[in-house]
């Protein structure tokens, strides 16, 4: 229902409809039709499947691992300084999970 001062959207609370704007107030009525939504919906689950224990969602990148020379890596981007400066880039090895960054 809508306010017939502003014309804002008015809320229910405590068996009367207010509005939020100009704070006019009136009771809910028999006659008042109201519509009121009680349906949850379930949120969709991802189900990510586990190679040796760790999640595996992240991009790989065939990079050298400083620590032990693995040559394959996980990577993701992060905006670490001021929005006009370069994103930084982590690296995650796969085999011994050795992390490490690169600056562009």
């Amino acid at each position: 229902m809508f306010c017939p001062e502003c014309k804002s959207l008015m809320i229910s609370s405590a068996g009367q409809l207010k509005c939020r704007k100009c704070g006019y107030i009136r009771k809910i009525g028999k006659d008042d039709q109201m519509l009121i939504r009680k349906e949850r919906r379930e949120r969709e689950i991802v189900i990510v499947e586990e190679e040796g224990g760790q999640i595996r969602t992240l991009p790989t990148i065939a990079t050298k691992c400083p620590k032990c020379e693995h040559n394959l890596a996980f990577w993701w981007l992060r905006q670490l300084r001021a929005a006009d400066e370069s994103e930084v880039r982590f690296f995650r090895c796969c085999e011994c999970g050795h992390t490490w960054r690169e600056y562009d």
